[in-house]
């Protein structure tokens, strides 16, 4: 519960990015690596199944040999014909078709298996490659998710690691069969007709300078088109999250306005990439045909000068058919290739997204917390140059109740995120039982407090498990008692299923009432010493409201609460109330003396009094 993101920033949409952090939702994977870079990373993906890879390579390389020996036993075959008698060695005829389809049978056989083992190695590559990325996001700051979309994450997760997962199972399957194919035939056409081969020195250079041109050209259109996806996904989930408020506002017409505008530019952006990577299939294979005519010429010349049998002219046209062959299918694999780097750079990008600093080396165990918190003298601000808190000094006694109250942007959240050290102060410092929080493990300090927030989350799961999330071990009669003190045991007891009743979709199924007061009772339950609630009664009426904040404060004796609330009248047995405006501390003191100072906040509660009236 204290380490998930979500839970304090909301996500894109969140308090940070409407207001406190100014909207700053940007795209990841700026980042840019070279192919060089690229290919090394994955090669240490592929290099943990080193055995599956020998294996694969065996299976290649076999499988090549045998097909390429068809071409030779072909032309052995056609010399068994003595041109001009009409004379036939059939037995050499018919020893050649045998070892022909025999060769050819097993190389099939070998190509099946070989496709199998390149499966499970990009099978065992893609888990391992979401494994990684999830594993960071769950390490990444809290800032990063104020920052960037979550459906650009999402989409990185998916269709960029399955983009890349595409290319290890078929591109890098086809070229380790080029490679090989290549070499085998050019050591063939070597061993036959040496001269002939010289055509090549000049088909496979320009083959080689235009390939380099497209591939500069076509990389940044692949990533680009990327990245044009991961928007339109980032927005999908932003409009589909909030489909209450665009049907409410009547706004379903823009949305779709906004949402064609972006699909038009990721349909662009894939298809001006598509149609310009398309380019290289046509006109390599036009280079291959140019070298198959001068083959064909120069050797005709030879073999009616005498200098070339027919059989093995035969088969140096085969074997420059397959030379060439490979080559025209790596261009054409091109577009492929590009789109699975540019996929590859964001998922490394958001593997190496920085996570959160680690624990200074001789930070310390909080033990047994008093909830003694102090801050002193504390500056913080998102974007530099814009201050949120200044000079900010709190002191709340082990067992005390402090509020936090004030106007929107006043910086109130901001608190919590910094006592929770989300972010770190810019300067000052914040205490706990005496203890700089810089100075104490990030793990061991989050654990000391439980929290509530106004944006409930729950997850896929049975009432009983959101219930007892954040206790391990957690008994059934312990979570009752949290649902009977935060009002929810009769609610939960009427469901047919009672506390094993399975939630989806953040609890989608259930009003926000009762999602709040689950986790309210999540927060009971949770054995810490102190206690923050980000305005957590704001969707429960007040009546349940009076008897939440009576339950929460019997069972929070001797625990530091720290509550952020609008409605004033539910805080006015607070131990220290601190009027935030401006990120500075105006007023402090207790409801009775603030309101006998007739400043800030008895203007606020009067207001509200008013209201109310």
């Amino acid at each position: 519960l204290m380490g998930n993101p979500a839970l304090i920033s909301g996500g894109p949409g969140g308090r940070f990015a409407r207001g406190e952090n100014n909207g700053d939702t940007r795209k990841f994977a700026n980042k840019k690596l070279n192919k060089g870079a690229i290919l090394k990373r994955l090669w240490r993906y592929l290099g943990r199944n080193r055995f599956l890879l020998i294996l694969a390579l065996l299976f290649s390389v076999t499988s090549s040999a045998l097909a390429l020996y068809g071409p030779k036993l072909s032309g052995k075959a056609l010399d068994a014909i003595e041109l001009g008698t009409g004379k036939v060695d059939f037995d050499t005829v018919l020893s050649c078709v045998v070892l022909m389809i025999f060769f050819y049978l097993a190389s099939a056989v070998l190509s099946y298996f070989l496709r199998l083992v390149m499966l499970k190695i990009s099978r065992k590559v893609t888990w391992q490659m979401r494994h990684d990325i999830f594993e960071n996001l769950s390490a990444l700051p809290v800032s990063f998710f104020d920052k960037y979309q979550t459906g650009d994450i999402i989409s990185t997760i998916t269709y960029d690691v399955d983009t890349v997962n595409q290319s290890l199972s078929t591109d890098l399957l086809q070229i380790l069969q080029s490679v090989v194919t290549v070499v085998v035939s050019f050591v063939m056409m070597m061993t036959i007709a040496p001269k002939l081969v010289v055509v090549f020195l000049f088909t496979i250079p320009l083959t080689i300078v235009f390939v380099r041109w497209l591939t500069g050209k076509v990389r940044p259109m692949f990533r680009r088109r990327s990245r044009r996806l991961g928007e339109l996904n980032g927005f999908v989930e932003e409009m589909l999250s909030g489909q209450k408020t665009i049907h409410a506002y009547g706004q379903e017409d823009a949305v779709q306005e906004r949402f064609d505008e972006k699909n038009l530019e990721a349909v662009s952006a894939y298809s001006k990439a598509e149609a310009f990577g398309t380019v290289s299939g046509p006109v390599i294979m036009f280079i291959n045909n140019i070298s198959l005519a001068l083959i064909s010429t120069f050797g005709a010349i030879q073999f009616l000068s005498g200098r070339i049998r027919l059989g093995d002219l035969n088969s140096f046209v085969m074997y420059s058919r397959r030379f060439s062959g490979p080559i025209n299918d790596v261009a054409n694999i091109i577009s492929e290739l590009q789109s699975a780097f540019a996929a590859a750079e964001r998922v490394f990008n958001l593997i190496d997204a920085k996570p959160e600093p680690e624990d200074a080396p001789d930070a310390v165990e909080l033990g047994q917390v008093k909830g003694d918190v102090q801050l002193t003298d504390v500056d913080f601000s998102y974007v530099p140059g814009q201050p949120i808190i200044q000079n900010l000094n709190l002191h709340a006694k082990p067992g005390s109740l402090t509020a936090i109250v004030g106007p929107t942007g006043a910086g109130k959240t901001t608190i919590i995120n910094l006592l929770m050290r989300f972010y770190d102060v810019d300067g000052g410092a914040v205490y706990v039982d005496g203890h700089d929080i810089r100075n104490v493990t990030r793990k061991s300090l989050r654990k000391a407090y439980s929290m509530v927030l106004q944006d409930t989350w729950l997850f896929h799961g049975t009432i009983f498990d959101n219930i007892a999330y954040g206790k391990q071990g957690a008994t059934m009669e312990e979570v009752v008692a949290a649902a009977k003190a935060a009002h929810i045991h009769g609610y939960i007891s009427r469901l047919p299923e009672g506390y094993n009743t399975v939630l989806s979709d953040n609890g989608t199924s259930i009003s926000k009432g009762q999602k709040q007061l689950l986790t309210i009772a999540r927060a009971m339950l949770l054995d810490a010493h102190m206690l923050i609630l980000d305005e957590a009664t704001s969707n429960v009426d007040t009546r349940t409201e009076q008897q939440i904040q009576k339950a929460m404060r019997k069972l929070m004796e001797g625990k530091t609460c720290f509550v952020i609330a609008h409605r004033l009248s539910t805080i006015q047995s607070a131990d220290n109330i601190l009027v935030l405006d401006g990120g500075k501390v105006v007023e402090q003191g207790t409801h009775e003396s603030l309101m006998a100072q007739k400043g800030v906040y008895c203007r606020l509660y009067e207001s509200q009094f008013d209201a109310v009236e």
